[in-house]
């Protein structure tokens, strides 16, 4: 069964690029109208949007900043008069760095950003969907929320707690029409990975060998969990933390 969500109104953090730029161009292709937000602003998504036919704005944002986040949601309701679905995928992975090598600055900005981030997020969308009664919140997490990855300690962390608050705010909302669910990638072919990787063809080829499935994930392959996730396909789903990682944590 497709999803549609037409004339429904959706919002994607981290917009311009990666998981969050497939996502973005998935909803609109279904029909919602699409609020595109990111620090830097990708002209491409929202041209390919219209393109398809899809209705999207584009606003700027930097998510460790509670006054943007705030200006975020107000904007949108603004545009739109509502908020029916939120994707709060935006984050960062930090420096590489053992534990006890971690800088004070690297924990701050990685946690500041991917957790405090989504906290925020969740503040101001949430008082908008209970006014209507009805809503889905998606979080981006990481596999990296489900076990550890050595040497990115503030990232472990940040993800582990975006899962944590996930599950509260499910348990906190399910009864007044608020489903919140988290999505947990694995190895996927954004920006992200190729920062991490170097771009290195050799790395790669590692990461794939880790892969029970044999390859690494693309960006729209996360989109679709989100959107199914966000659809009445999911409408018994809350509070849940969804591996979209080719079977990486089955191991």
């Amino acid at each position: 069964m497709e999803q549609t969500f037409k004339d429904k109104v959706a919002l994607i953090t981290g917009g311009s690029f990666g998981i969050g730029k497939a996502t973005a161009i998935a909803f609109a292709k279904r029909g919602a109208n699409v609020v595109v937000v990111d620090w830097i602003e990708d002209k491409e998504t929202i041209e390919t949007i219209q393109k398809a036919g899809g209705e999207a704005i584009f606003l700027k944002c930097d998510m460790s900043r509670e006054e943007d986040i705030k200006m975020m949601v107000e904007q949108t309701i603004e545009k739109y008069g509502r908020l029916d679905f939120a994707f709060n995928n935006a984050g960062v992975e930090g420096l590489t760095a053992e534990t006890h090598a971690c800088t004070v600055e690297n924990w701050n900005k990685v946690i500041g950003i991917n957790l405090t981030g989504v906290w925020l997020c969740m503040k101001y969308q949430i008082p908008h969907m209970l006014k209507q009664g009805k809503g889905a919140i998606v979080n981006n997490a990481s596999i990296a929320g489900l076990v550890g990855f050595p040497g990115i300690p503030a990232y472990v962390a940040s993800k582990h707690g975006v899962i944590g608050l996930t599950k509260n705010a499910a348990l906190e909302y399910g009864k007044l029409g608020i489903r919140v669910n988290v999505v947990c990638p694995g190895v996927i072919k954004t920006p992200m990975i190729d920062r991490y990787t170097g771009k290195s063809k050799e790395v790669e080829k590692q990461f794939e060998s880790m892969e029970p499935i044999g390859r690494l994930g693309e960006p729209e392959e996360v989109a679709d969990a989100v959107l199914w996730l966000c659809s009445d396909l999911s409408s018994f789903v809350t509070g849940h933390s969804l591996a979209v990682d080719g079977g990486w944590v089955a191991q």
